[in-house]
């Protein structure tokens, strides 16, 4: 495993991290035992940072439980976030945070963000709360040690964030293919340039950029050379990059963590050429060229009030133009209607929750119809009829 050093407290962090939103599931919750030994995997291969989340359905609980049984936390760096559009004063605060240390069976949280901060405006109405003075309280005591936060949205927004507060460090969307939206490489030299640590969300843009590539992009990895699988192009063409501290992978299999572990062992920054580097701009075109709806999967718009499975819609939808016709109605079939509960695009009420909460920005209500018009046809509709009569669910 290679480290990269966090510049401004001198940690040395492994440049791949792990993310904690999609731990393997069994029967609909966390399976325990899978996890327990995926992330034992994990740190045999050197990863020390681990990035949850409070709302995370529990992440922060069994991460914890996962680390205390193990004796594992002093070797690793624990991440995690303040929900604070959920926070409504500083008492409101100061509980989350108890809660937070509670779940993780920790004393001290080594890496503490504001989770999904918009923009300056919001850091102001924290601060109007008391955040600064809390924050302080809790370095001072030891209980966090760096504050930094997470970020969706344009360039111009977050380096007016980036110069709002002394942060510690900061998480950014970042890809090949967003190379030049949300904060992009714009907003990562900013960052650089104040020596503060990125980490970096999103490396395949939830699957997109791994099995999910159209088969143009998939055809470029190919005959590339040196031969390597479209997850390890991706993340080496992040870990070229100087200003980048660390990238969270969300690995919830044996073979993706050693895949990944394998991949930050070798890989250095500034290593890759121009022809390496024209690669990507040829793939990412083949990428953004099919692609409908910038869905990353996150699941932050979840659940939906009227049972859409919003991000499942989403994907079948982009499929339907990377892989084909037959590859997305039928995957759409089977992820929203070969199930006890509908949940297909349909369904939608237009009432507007989820979209509130994408850090997307996606007008989900209006592509939720546009996925209507176009999956829900003659096809689907026989299909969904069929499904309903003659197949126990």
């Amino acid at each position: 495993m290679r480290y990269r050093l966090n510049q401004k407290n001198g940690d040395s962090l492994s440049i791949l991290g792990y993310g904690c939103m999609r731990f393997p599931r069994k029967g609909g919750s966390i399976d325990r035992a899978e996890t327990e030994r995926q992330l034992l995997r994990a740190i045999e291969g050197g990863v020390n940072y681990f990035d949850t989340a409070y709302i995370y359905p529990g992440s922060e609980e069994v991460l914890g439980e996962i680390l205390h049984k193990n004796g594992l936390r002093d070797r690793v760096m624990i991440a995690t976030k303040l929900p604070h559009y959920l926070m409504k004063d500083r008492a409101a605060v100061e509980k989350c945070f108890a809660q937070q240390l509670s779940r993780l069976k920790t004393d001290h949280i080594d890496y503490y963000l504001m989770h999904m901060l918009p923009d300056a405006t919001v850091w102001e109405r924290l601060k109007g709360l008391g955040i600064l003075e809390w924050l302080e309280e809790k370095k001072t005591s030891g209980q966090i040690r760096n504050v930094g936060f997470s970020y969706h949205g344009d360039s111009g927004r977050f380096i007016e964030l980036l110069n709002a507060h002394d942060w510690d460090f900061c998480q950014i969307q970042y890809n090949y293919v967003d190379e030049n939206t949300q904060a992009g490489r714009r907003g990562l030299m900013a960052a650089g340039a104040k020596n503060i640590p990125v980490i970096i969300m999103e490396p395949l843009r939830g699957g997109r950029l791994a099995g999910g590539l159209p088969e143009e992009a998939k055809k470029i990895f190919a005959q590339a050379e040196p031969k390597r699988s479209p997850v390890q192009w991706a993340l080496r063409w992040l870990w070229d990059q100087p200003q980048v501290t660390v990238v969270l992978s969300g690995m919830n299999s044996m073979e993706m963590i050693d895949e990944n572990i394998a991949s930050a062992c070798e890989a250095r920054a500034g290593e890759m050429g121009e022809s390496e580097k024209e690669l990507f701009k040829k793939a990412a075109k083949a990428v953004t060229g099919k692609v409908k709806v910038g869905c990353t999967g996150c699941g932050y718009c979840m659940p939906c009030p009227a049972g859409v499975d919003i991000p499942g819609c989403f994907r079948c939808y982009n499929n339907r133009y990377s892989e084909g016709w037959f590859s997305g109605i039928r995957e759409y079939v089977m992820c929203t209607t070969i199930k006890r509960q509908l949940s297909n695009a349909s369904l939608c009420k237009k009432c507007g929750k989820c979209e509130r909460h994408c850090p997307q920005n996606i007008e989900i209500p209006r592509r939720l119809a546009e996925v209507s018009r176009t999956m829900e046809g003659p096809v689907y509709r026989i299909a969904a009829w069929f499904i309903r009569k003659f197949i126990k669910l």
